[in-house]
């Protein structure tokens, strides 16, 4: 299909739709974003930008403006939760066999797709909150303030909380997984590593790794329990409450986390991926779609991934309809295997059973030492897949 010349109305400016964005304007198209906050600011903390990720950034043209403001990655650290022992180390070292993983802050990979967006011709529309959607060969978009919009293809990248999930599929409500995290940024501590270090403990684990150079260290923190926490990143919540939670772990983790003045706590529920990700012509793309626990760190990865995906389709079929249903069908298994794999991850870093957990960190520790390559070597499918270079 020609899809230079057509109008497309792109929902959401985060990072899954300002890549589309981009992607489709490089392809010729007449993009317009339309983002309901009133400016694109320094929101979010940090990201993981693994090597699926980054062969998008790299095809879009973000090489070195994505490497300028980030920290390459050089390993992933899992530690015991009570003394800070090493368990097991990944080598996820950046440039080791063509791998490209990096640590990032959320606004500054915004920052660096909306610069590249607009010098394509994208507009991006600030204080444009949409009321509704309707999918039609001509869909339309609604906004709150009474106007609307008409489009040759409407992408949902809205999020969670999408306004075009809910024309496409039935409402299902999500389920709360029994888990919330906390999400901070604090001053480096000292000199900052550029690691991941995955503190596990019973019931809970906690992720750091710097940003910007080593000034910032990021904090995620997770605990099992049952009183449920509301989804968004905008709670705010006493960091007290975030210290007591994990102040039986070692005292390097006290250090750091005396030193957190805000933080966010949000519940972690499980959304279906959603049945129908299209309808003539509007389509669903990142968590809009498939959202995904935080885990395996992916989301933002998933939705780099699915741009790329959604671009290429429409590039190279006959009608909307087969570029759609090709979109759905090269992404769909994928993004299920990631979302289940991600799952299972809470489970493992949270063994409370004493002996069990003893045992699980010494066949780590045994694995990490013979055979370490084993211990990446089972991403494989994850951070080799190139979706630049497969159809």
């Amino acid at each position: 299909m020609r899809i230079s010349g057509k109008k497309i109305i792109v929902i959401g400016g985060g990072i899954g739709g300002l890549a589309a964005a981009l992607a489709l304007s490089r392809l010729g198209a007449a993009v317009t974003v339309l983002e309901q906050a009133a400016e694109i600011s320094d929101m979010g903390a940090g990201l993981q930008i693994s090597p699926n990720g980054f062969a998008v950034l790299d095809a879009l043209g973000l090489r070195d403006a994505v490497i300028d403001r980030s920290m390459a990655a050089t390993s992933l650290v899992l530690r015991n939760y009570s003394d800070s022992a090493t368990v097991a180390t990944l080598d996820i070292s950046t440039g080791k066999d063509g791998q490209n993983y990096y640590f990032i802050h959320r606004a500054d990979l915004v920052a660096c797709l909306l610069s590249a967006a607009r010098q394509t011709g994208v507009q991006v529309r600030l204080q444009h909150k949409v009321k509704q959607v309707q999918t039609s060969v001509i869909p339309q978009v609604v906004l709150t303030n009474g106007q609307t919009i008409m489009a040759d293809l409407v992408v949902g990248a809205d999020g969670l909380h999408s306004c075009l999930r809910p024309v496409l599929n039935q409402t299902a409500a999500p389920r709360f997984t029994g888990q919330v995290a906390w999400r901070a940024l604090v001053p480096r501590q000292s000199q900052a590593l550029a690691q991941v270090q995955l503190y596990m403990g019973p019931g809970r684990h906690l992720v750091t790794y710097p940003l910007r150079g080593g000034q910032l260290v990021n904090v995620v923190a997770v605990q099992e329990r049952a009183n449920w926490a509301a989804e968004g990143w905008q709670h705010r919540d006493d960091p007290q409450n975030l210290r007591r939670a994990f102040a039986d772990f070692s005292p390097d983790v006290q250090a750091l986390l005396r030193s957190v003045d805000n933080v966010h706590l949000w519940g972690l529920l499980r959304h279906p991926v959603a049945r129908n990700w299209y309808q003539d012509h509007a389509v669903l793309l990142g968590d809009a779609a498939h959202p995904t626990l935080p885990f395996l760190a992916q989301g933002a990865n998933m939705a780099l991934e699915d741009a790329w995906v959604l671009a290429d389709c429409l590039a190279n079929a006959e009608t909307t309809n087969t570029a759609l249903a090709r979109y759905q069908s090269r992404r769909e298994r994928r993004v299920r295997r990631v979302i289940a794999v991600s799952g299972r991850n809470a489970w493992k870093y949270h063994l409370r059973f004493p002996p069990l957990r003893l045992a699980a960190h010494a066949a780590l520790r045994f694995v990490s030492r013979q055979a370490p390559q084993h211990l990446m070597g089972q991403f494989d499918w994850l951070y080799k897949h190139d979706v630049t270079k497969h159809r």
